[in-house]
């Protein structure tokens, strides 16, 4: 059996351009970088051309530590009604270095059903998290000179200061740390830390813009911290916003990749589900929309968290409702659920499989809730 990596090696990826052309995209309108990978300008999202298109909403029971597949469904799903003749995008988020070095690892798909090219996707790509990750860090680096600088000291209590630093790497060294250190010249000491970027508010802003001046109003809208008489503090008072919706201005259009299977992928955003809102940008879902007749998209961890956020945050913001809903089961995931160890999920163990299908039915039933009826997918591994 070969591993995703080797299969991803053997595939022979098509110019990015053939992938647009797909979807209609004129090839003017790509931003390349390199032969198989690109930035969409905003100027593609119609909302004329989004009525009666359907989306489709992957999400999943209570998930495992290594996750139970929705992204993998997601891209098999796309790369099906591709077959059959459907013209169709599936859009997904950005992987967070954090997991693809740790026990997750890769957020691409898996088998045959991959978004490639794997490795730059699962690294750098296009820039985007070191982008959130630098606009993030100029607003800490603001708020340590102004308190730094009498005259230009808004007044800022330092101990009610919730705003850290990012960086897109799962350092527990860097969770809580002391700044300030070396003299008078070297900024106030006091106490603060690194969130990793996919935690950013940054990121979670830039998923939920609708347009470059939303994004520059909701990053003013950032709560820094307290004055010593109560008085709050944003983003805006240290005129932070312009600066940083600059250094967001490439990071706010969608990428466009393929999927194995020649599917058009595009991918933005990557906030985490369990700390923001675990859905990819609202710029690249409405313009999945206005390109294709059929989107797959997926949220973050199970029903509970990605998708009811999908549904109370996401859809509510950019007025979108999905057309169906795929709920992603793996029986390791309901025998750990069922009670059976980690380390004897790939055991036969029916007891604990029967009990698990209580999970199952819950993320059912809180589907239903939101007017929809999910339709079951059980991924299957081969070991």
């Amino acid at each position: 059996m070969m591993t995703d990596i080797e299969i991803a090696k053997q595939v022979t990826l098509a110019p990015i351009a053939e992938i647009a052309s797909k979807l209609d995209i004129p090839a003017d309108d790509l931003e390349l970088y390199g032969k198989y990978k690109a930035k969409l300008p905003l100027s593609l999202i119609d909302e004329d051309k989004m009525k009666g298109k359907k989306l489709i909403l992957v999400t999943a029971i209570s998930p495992t530590p290594a996750g139970e597949g929705k992204t993998t469904v997601s891209i098999g799903l796309s790369d099906g009604l591709t077959r059959i003749g459907k013209k169709t995008a599936v859009v997904l988020r950005e992987p967070s270095l954090g997991p693809v070095f740790g026990i997750k690892g890769g957020a691409t798909g898996g088998g045959y059903s991959q978004v490639l090219p794997m490795e730059d996707i699962n690294l750098h790509f296009n820039g985007d998290f070191n982008a959130v990750e630098k606009a993030h860090n100029l607003l800490a680096a603001l708020i340590d000179n102004n308190l730094h600088f009498a005259k230009r000291n808004l007044g800022l209590d330092p101990r009610t200061i919730k705003w850290k630093r990012a960086l897109d790497m799962n350092d527990r060294a860097l969770r809580n740390i002391v700044v300030g250190l070396g003299g008078t010249g070297d900024g106030m000491p006091r106490q603060t830390g690194f969130d990793i970027t996919a935690a950013s508010e940054v990121m979670a802003i830039l998923c939920l813009s609708e347009s470059i001046e939303d994004l520059k109003t909701r990053l003013g809208n950032i709560y820094v911290g307290r004055t010593m008489d109560k008085r709050p503090i944003y983003a805006r008072d240290l005129n932070a916003q312009g600066a940083m919706t600059t250094l967001l201005c490439e990071a706010i259009k969608p990428n466009l990749v393929q999927t194995i299977g020649r599917t058009p992928a595009i991918i933005h955003g990557g906030p985490f589900a369990n700390i923001a809102q675990g859905t990819n940008t609202i710029f690249a879902t409405k313009m999945g929309l206005s390109l294709a007749d059929y989107v797959v998209t997926e949220a973050g961890f199970g029903s509970d968290l990605g998708a009811e956020k999908f549904f109370d945050i996401k859809c509510v913001k950019a007025g979108l409702k999905p057309n169906a809903v795929v709920m992603v089961a793996t029986i390791r995931a309901l025998k750990f659920h069922g009670g059976e160890a980690v380390a004897d999920l790939k055991q036969e163990n029916l007891d604990a499989l029967r009990k698990g299908m209580e999970n199952l039915e819950k993320h059912i039933e809180n589907m239903r809730k939101f007017n929809v009826a999910p339709i079951v997918a059980v991924n299957r591994f081969l070991d």
